[in-house]
């Protein structure tokens, strides 16, 4: 029988990441055939000297590329010159250390100042979001860029891959471009795109998120079982390992490119041991309840966003049939 493949996140700074990768978690790793996606918060000796080690162990590393939190941390639509110059700074570092990687990750997610603005000052958030509703410029701008770094790792010899908010798939099917706009999304055209279904940010309909989107995804981001940046704005308790039980399952019902944030996480609750005895095709009971209640959302706004993406033609519409009916009015009062 196939099994998924596993990556794991890892978002840990230099010290804390050279004590995660003790011998028996490279075991672990190296047992589960599994890969790591490395957050490349600095690029330093340290850092680079665990890349060795993983390299050395055959565990296959994809470079999750990060920004400095005061340039927004993850990529979006501000700060894609920010973008190209840490992947020509990573270029450099990986040159002057012999590293090896599987592929480029781009995060594509809001910046992250925002996101903490959200909890100290919804007003002042509020104000910024209507100056960028009618900003088409500024995402074919970002766009472009992005397309053009794409293009430059692809000519140094890596895939690349995107970690997305899965309602870009609600923008495509509707020719939107709203939320893009408005949270700084960009919609790349990338080798694997995965798209993050963490259905602990969203008790108790997380399961039903991962449901409505599952089928669709290339890739499949499970989560949190701790770890990473908390800005204050959810809900952060990490899985329990029967929750993550049900979502791998669940995803690999799916999809077998599964990801899971976050490896220190897994490793601080005991997961690992437990995932190299673990039986991926044990019965599960599908959510259907929960499952129909997303879905239903997600209606909603692809209705909401398919009127954003057609609002024009909608009042040229409107404006037509108003002429026609007072030109009708009009001639039943001449008769």
């Amino acid at each position: 029988m196939t099994f998924p493949h596993l990556t794991f996140y890892c978002e840990l700074e230099s010290e804390p990441l050279e004590h995660l990768l003790t011998q028996e978690v490279l075991e672990d790793l190296a047992a589960l055939h599994a890969g790591i996606s490395l957050g490349i918060l600095d690029l330093s000796p340290r850092r680079a000297e665990v890349v060795r080690r993983l390299n050395q162990a055959g565990i296959p590393v994809t470079a999750w590329l990060l920004l400095p939190k005061d340039q927004g941390y993850w990529f979006n639509l501000d700060n894609a010159p920010q973008a190209a110059a840490r992947y020509a700074e990573f270029r450099a570092w990986t040159a002057e250390n012999y590293l090896h990687w599987e592929r480029v990750g781009l995060d594509i997610e809001p910046d992250i100042r925002e996101l903490e603005l959200w909890a100290e000052d919804r007003r002042r958030l509020i104000s910024i979001l209507l100056h960028r509703l009618f900003n088409f410029k500024r995402l074919r701008t970002a766009r472009s860029a992005y397309t053009r770094l794409i293009s430059e790792i692809h000519a140094d010899g890596y895939g690349v891959e995107s970690y997305q908010f899965p309602v870009i798939a609600d923008e495509r099917l509707t020719g939107s471009t709203l939320l893009q706009r408005l949270a700084g999304l960009v919609d790349l055209p990338v080798d694997r795109e995965v798209w993050m279904l963490y259905t602990s940010f969203l008790r108790p309909n997380g399961v039903g998120l991962l449901c409505s989107y599952g089928p669709e995804a290339q890739a499949i981001g499970l989560g949190s079982t701790g770890g990473g940046v908390d800005v204050g704005i959810m809900d952060a308790r990490p899985l329990e390992w029967e929750e993550l039980a049900r979502d791998l399952r669940l995803a690999w019902y799916y999809n077998d490119q599964i990801y899971v944030f976050s490896l220190e996480g897994c490793v601080r609750q005991g997961f690992l041991p437990l995932l190299r005895s673990f039986q991926w095709d044990a019965p599960i009971l599908m959510p259907d309840s929960v499952t129909q209640r997303v879905r239903a959302w997600r209606e909603t706004l692809q209705t909401t966003l398919w009127v954003s993406a057609h609002i024009l033609h909608l009042l040229v519409a409107a404006a037509g049939l108003f002429l026609v009916i007072v030109g009708l009015r009009r001639r039943f009062k001449r008769a």
